[in-house]
């Protein structure tokens, strides 16, 4: 047990003494390859399909990448609350406020993503909305349902790497994200090129995948010793640090939206000009 905490302990960084900038580089170097990771599934999909299946779905899952940059960039931003709030009680050493701070932010992320079902059930009325053609239509409906289906998992993971960065681990976000994404373009090729499943394959390619990388985060969780471990029977919403987490994670996930919405209408006026274009 001594070994357990020890080695967790060694994950963990106190940005509140000594020199700063070796600190900062360490901690944001897997940061932004996390964030460029969670991006670059998306991709993988697109690359599989595009060499292994045909232009339409190729053109589906293409004109989905938009819609799931800006949902990705709204809950990484939502993430952010969970982050600065269990980082405060951190660095002050309130071991009472991170606790409901963790339980708070683990159960919002549930309930979050299991709000995504009202995509599973609007998923082609959106793409009807961003002008996808016609013949790729089902097949974008498809991907975009399965992908809605594994959202839960997506924010379950996005809130637990928050908490583990609010005590300055970085790194085994990134290490459970870089699994995820070896099974996601091992499943992809399996699924396309095995079983002949095309879109669907790689959709659930990707929510598996994602689903790995949300239990390894709750594993890691709810080994840690402390204020930031987490207890599945103790999931609770404390009212108050629930206000704290969406007041800062809402502008936040708003802010990332913004910038990702002009994709996704230019993504729009692609899709006018057909499968081939898009």
């Amino acid at each position: 047990m001594i070994a357990l905490r020890t080695k967790a302990k060694q994950y963990e960084m106190d940005m509140c003494s000594g020199p700063i900038l070796r600190k900062m580089l360490m901690f944001a170097l897997p940061l932004m390859l996390s964030s460029i990771l969670q991006l670059l599934f998306n991709a993988a999909d697109i690359v599989v399909v595009g060499k292994f299946a045909g232009d339409n779905s190729l053109a589906a899952v293409g004109s989905n990448t938009a819609l799931i940059n800006l949902l990705t960039n709204l809950f990484i931003g939502l993430s952010i609350g969970a982050n600065v709030v269990a980082a405060r009680s951190y660095g002050a050493k309130t071991w009472d406020d991170l606790r409901d701070t963790v339980h708070t932010s683990m159960l919002l992320s549930m309930i979050s993503g299991g709000l995504m079902v009202l995509g599973v059930i609007g998923a082609r009325q959106m793409l009807i909305w961003m002008q996808t053609p016609e013949e790729v239509l089902p097949l974008a409906t498809t991907y975009l349902r399965i992908y809605f289906l594994g959202m839960a998992s997506t924010m379950v993971y996005n809130f637990g790497s928050a908490l583990l960065r609010a005590v300055g681990d970085t790194k085994r976000p990134l290490y459970f994200l870089l699994c995820a994404g070896v099974i996601n373009v091992v499943l992809n090729l399996i699924f396309v090129v095995g079983f002949h499943l095309d879109v669907m394959g790689v959709a659930i390619a990707t929510v598996i995948s994602e689903t790995v990388s949300a239990l390894l985060v709750l594993r890691c969780l709810m080994k840690e010793s402390g204020g930031i471990h987490l207890e599945l029977r103790a999931l609770h919403i404390h009212r108050k640090k629930m206000i704290q987490i969406l007041r800062i994670g809402l502008p936040a996930g708003f802010q990332g939206v913004v910038f990702a919405l002009s994709n996704v209408v230019i993504q729009s006026s692609v899709n006018i000009f057909g499968n081939i274009v898009v």
